[in-house]
């Protein structure tokens, strides 16, 4: 019997801005090899007046926040001065009282804070209105030095790119990383930043050194299974070992070695979903050495067991 999919609805405010709108409806496209079918909704069914000279034409109104699983409001435009309506609000919170998990894109998480489920949590928006959001709503603990914030049933997320981050991650928690990191493949982003990476770096970074460091990335993903040192990444690099990790720190938000380390569990839940390598097989892949190392990080990081997980997240993808 086939699985049911999970249902997300795009809820589609006035001025809503285009790429907010498009990044959950094309991350969770409705397709065969997807696990997720999308609605896009507004406050009433029809014209919705977005921002950038752009319209959209839903077929549905909040009707259609009974019956989902997830609930994105992209970002709009003025919001700190845009009160949400009230029946949004209202539906808002019914849907989260059913069960539904709700996410904001950008300043969409002012419409998010207006229902008072944020209050006394954390959560983020765009770096421009970061001040706003906190004034309007003192009781929500704003971050803005952070990509997404997920707070289990309520995530926020800054501007628009950080949105992707945002959505691919709830494929990874609702799928895993395979797919999480088919869906990057098909819309060509990086598979996976963290969320508490900085929304900008704090000085400006001279772009070869950038570009350097997303070579020695790319070079480090390719020798996981090989000894890898701050030494080692930082004469790939080209530079010191001090401004290596002082620079890696600020593009990414980890250390080296913390960087290092995600990537390894990653390839090893990968390698869990996709194929029957045993355990201390997929350690010595990844680099970890042993399946006690792995089973150590794994219960670190994610909380559970490497075999726990790959009972989880053990379907191939179609």
């Amino acid at each position: 019997m086939a699985r049911r999919k999970h249902r997300v609805a795009v809820l589609v405010l006035e001025g809503a801005k285009p790429l907010d709108v498009g990044i959950p409806a094309q991350v969770f496209s409705s397709r065969p090899s997807m696990p997720y079918e999308v609605r896009v909704c507004g406050a009433a069914p029809g014209l919705v007046t977005g921002g950038d000279g752009l319209a959209y034409h839903v077929a549905d109104g909040l009707e259609a926040l009974e019956h989902v699983d997830t609930v994105f409001v992209p970002g709009y435009r003025d919001p700190s001065t845009t009160e949400p309506p009230a029946a949004v609000v209202e539906a808002l919170v019914a849907a989260h009282h059913r069960g539904a998990r709700l996410a904001a894109i950008s300043t969409g998480a002012f419409a998010l804070a207006a229902t008072g489920l944020l209050d006394g949590r954390k959560a983020t928006t765009h770096w421009h209105y970061t001040k706003a959001l906190a004034d309007l709503h003192p009781l929500v603990s704003v971050d803005e030095n952070v990509l997404f914030v997920d707070e289990g049933d309520l995530l926020t997320s800054a501007g628009a790119a950080s949105g992707i981050d945002l959505c691919l991650h709830l494929v990874r928690r609702d799928h895993g990383v395979g797919l999480s990191n088919h869906v990057a493949r098909r819309l060509v982003a990086a598979p996976y930043r963290s969320g508490g990476q900085a929304q900008y770096v704090p000085r400006s970074v001279p772009e070869p050194l950038g570009d350097l460091f997303a070579s020695t990335r790319e070079w480090a993903l390719a020798h996981l299974d090989e000894p890898l040192t701050l030494e080692a990444l930082a004469r790939t690099a080209q530079v010191s070992a001090r401004t290596f990790s002082r620079r890696f720190v600020e593009d990414t938000g980890y250390t080296p070695m913390q960087w290092v380390l995600r990537a390894r569990v990653d390839l090893a839940r990968e390698l869990l979903e996709r194929t029957d390598l045993g355990v201390e097989q997929v350690a010595d892949r990844v680099g970890l050495g042993t399946g006690a190392n792995l089973r150590l990080h794994f219960q670190r990081i994610l909380g559970t067991s490497p075999t726990e997980y790959r009972h989880t997240f053990s379907a191939p993808e179609a």
